[in-house]
């Protein structure tokens, strides 16, 4: 069995189709099933259940995979350790954030790091918590941007900055006139909010509890985005109001009608930190990343002491 069949069979695992993991490892598919096949016979178990459309790892191939993993991050270190003197800020970085932080955060994070890091070019992926999740465990990404709480086996967090909530409204809505709001008093509003699988969604619910129950009230009205960008031209199409993150605050709003308010306090908002993986071993350009992300300025931004 080699690193090559292991790379195989995370690949296999990952996009549980044989072609497109393939194209991932850049090898033709009938030089990859030949791989994969090879390592079964060696082992002596079936790693993948195959089917016209779908491929699923077995019960023991599951923990097959899992161990490749291992040993595929471990020889990355051993790489690294090999190289005690070499510039850990030399070469790319592959950088994961989720949706509502990445449009705000990154056109100010990569001037940045171009600056201080000349030789590490970000390579941006930008997705679901869950998604970024299982890139960061499989090594697809190499750290990522996320809310907390972030929980998973053998990662660390490294919290970067607290983010304050805001009210987006049209502009001829009657709570133009007032300064701040109550975050309750949004529970009586026609709520535009992100769909299912935005983390975001869950912490303005978890957030105002009055609009979590009002969202299971078939007689209240409750509509969804995909996006922040599609949330901002629905609340300026008269069709709600909303709650977003203060650092989304300010894009277009004056052309499109919108007007910001803030909450009373407590004011609600979310902990956003850098996830990595324990054995990743480029320490180097996760404490740079923090470095630049302390002198960044967000509306709505509040270090953490």
């Amino acid at each position: 069995m080699t690193l090559t069949e292991f790379k195989y069979i995370v690949a296999v695992a990952r996009e549980r189709h044989f072609g497109r993991a393939a194209e991932a490892c850049f090898v033709s598919q009938p030089t990859l099933s030949v791989g994969v096949k090879k390592l079964e016979e060696q082992l002596g178990v079936t790693l993948f259940e195959r089917s016209k459309s779908d491929v699923r790892t077995t019960p023991q191939g599951d923990l097959v995979v899992e161990q490749a993993q291992r040993i595929l991050e471990q020889v990355s270190v051993l790489k690294q350790m090999a190289k005690q003197n070499s510039d850990q800020l030399d070469g790319p970085l592959k950088l994961g954030a989720i949706f509502t932080i990445g449009p705000y955060l990154l056109p100010s994070l990569i001037p940045q790091l171009r600056e201080l890091a000349p030789k590490m070019p970000l390579h941006i992926d930008e997705d679901y918590t869950h998604s970024l999740r299982a890139k960061l465990r499989n090594g697809e990404v190499d750290a990522i941007i996320v809310a907390l709480p972030f929980e998973e086996p053998e990662v660390d967090v490294i919290p970067l900055y607290q983010e304050d909530f805001i009210a987006l409204l049209p502009e001829r809505h009657p709570w133009v006139k007032r300064e701040s709001l109550q975050l309750a008093d949004i529970a009586d509003e026609v709520m535009i909010m992100l769909g299912a699988g935005h983390c975001f969604r869950d912490q303005v619910l978890e957030a105002c509890p009055q609009c979590r129950d009002n969202s299971l009230n078939p007689q209240k009205d409750w509509i969804t985005g995909s996006s922040i960008e599609t949330i901002r031209q629905m609340v300026a199409s008269g069709l709600g109001v909303s709650v977003i993150p203060k650092s989304a605050a300010d894009f277009h709003n004056e052309k499109l009608g919108l007007v910001t308010r803030e909450f009373e306090e407590p004011k609600p908002s979310r902990q956003v930190a850098l996830a990595y993986r324990r054995s990743f071993p480029r320490k180097k350009a996760l404490e740079l990343i923090k470095q630049a992300l302390d002198t960044i300025e967000l509306p709505g931004k509040r270090l953490i002491s």
